[in-house]
């Protein structure tokens, strides 16, 4: 919700994510065990605004199905577009939003989970290094400058929940070409931004039964705020 919040800010309101097309797409890493809740997080919500959402990683490493069926729907419903493909470069073209990021492949953290329950060690250590062996044969899933050149006039909105993996930086590969990468730092400083934001409205949704009404006393009671503080 904060990546949607920085991108209706972006774009100059909900209005404006029509038709829009973002590509979610995987990028590699030199760690395995990345989070699926960004690629499933996005294509979950995006497709609910009209948008064209493309999903792009290589074989190996889908989402849940679940996830996938609801993005389908909601694509559906809102008169958008719901997109899976094998191809970085597909997906980066005239796209106006980017969010390349590494994640773990679903099936594979189903199997980590079940070797955990069973105190398997050694099945773990083995997952570890077959996962590891597969991301290095995708090292070429770069965010680089050439990807960024074929997005909207070449000045795609790139996003990342942070901290990401900057080639020749962190790491000696990663996720982002450290020229893309330092261009857009004030960019993903504001996405970031976002999140207390949410993380408190929904805080105040789950304890507030009225939040419309409560807001509005509150803006009536005129009760002082302090922002940030205080010596």
């Amino acid at each position: 919700m904060a990546d949607m919040a920085h991108c209706i800010r972006e774009l100059g309101g909900v209005e404006n994510l029509k038709g829009k097309k973002i590509a979610m797409t995987w990028a590699y890493s030199p760690s395995y065990g990345k989070p699926l809740s960004v690629p499933q997080g996005v294509i979950g919500l995006f497709t609910r605004f009209g948008m064209d959402v493309v999903l792009a990683h290589p074989e190996g490493y889908e989402v849940m199905d679940d996830v996938i069926e609801v993005a389908k729907r909601q694509s559906a419903e809102s008169g958008g577009k719901f997109t899976v493909t094998n191809d970085m470069a597909e997906a980066f073209k005239d796209a106006d939003i980017v969010y390349p990021k590494s994640w773990a492949p679903f099936k594979a953290m189903e199997e980590r989970t079940e070797l955990y329950g069973n105190g398997d060690s050694d099945g773990i250590k083995h997952l570890e290094k077959k996962l590891l062996k597969q991301n290095a044969e995708h090292k070429d899933w770069e965010c680089t400058e050439e990807l960024m050149a074929s997005t909207k006039d070449g000045k795609a909105l790139y996003l990342h929940c942070l901290p990401a993996d900057i080639t020749g930086v962190s790491c000696e590969a990663g996720e982002v070409a450290a020229t893309v990468f330092d261009r857009y730092r004030d960019p993903l400083y504001k996405q970031a931004s976002f999140k207390p934001y949410i993380i408190a409205a929904m805080i105040f949704l789950a304890k507030v039964k009225d939040p419309a009404a409560m807001l509005k006393q509150l803006e009536k009671n005129g009760v002082e705020r302090h922002m940030g503080l205080e010596d």
